[in-house]
């Protein structure tokens, strides 16, 4: 049996290529109704919908479900993010976005940003920009200079500006990819 986070990419792989979907697990059913690929909730609805007619595949989801977070990662993984518009039913618009080559897209609450920066922060002594994390705003990725917390806000600066979140927003950032210490951190079956 499909898992919910399986599904929901079931559902964002088959819908990106423009694929017909019938699953379900004890949660959630992915099925296709008049050429829209459509996710539901058993106990909330309809909570994702992409129209399969469209050239290019964008997303609507809706921001109320519980499976929010699945779908922010699920759609993330696939390099789609928040468009920022709200269409009349509420739901969000997912489009797609080129992540930079040598970089993996994360869609996650500001909380997991933070504890990534505590990870990447040695870098921001160097001399230069560190490339390490990029945030997006206005379309465009810009490096993180520093993050700060303060009254349950995160304080995210980059190069020309400073973003305030509350800890539960959501955030699009970038993390780059470094096969080094993904090497190390594989475990070694050597005794």
């Amino acid at each position: 049996m499909l898992s919910n986070l399986d599904l929901i990419r079931e559902f964002v792989q088959n819908s990106i290529h423009k694929k017909e979907v019938l699953l379900s697990n004890p949660a959630l059913t992915a099925q296709t109704v008049y050429n829209t690929n459509q996710l539901i909730a058993k106990a909330e609805g309809v909570i994702a919908t992409v129209q399969l007619s469209k050239t290019l595949s964008e997303f609507s989801i809706s921001p109320k479900s519980s499976q929010w977070e699945l779908i922010n990662q699920a759609l993330a993984e696939s390099s789609y993010l928040l468009k920022g518009e709200v269409d009349s039913r509420g739901f969000y618009q997912y489009q797609y976005c080129e992540v930079p080559k040598g970089y993996e897209m994360h869609c996650t609450k500001c909380v997991l940003l933070w504890r990534a920066w505590w990870k990447y922060r040695k870098y921001t002594s160097r001399l230069g920009i560190p490339l390490e994390l990029l945030i997006r705003k206005r379309d465009s990725w810009y490096p993180i200079r520093d993050l700060i917390i303060s009254d349950g806000l995160l304080y995210i600066k980059t190069l020309g500006s400073e973003i305030a979140l509350d800890s539960d927003d959501l955030v699009t950032w970038l993390s780059k990819v470094d096969t080094t210490n993904i090497i190390k951190e594989i475990p070694t079956t050597e005794t």
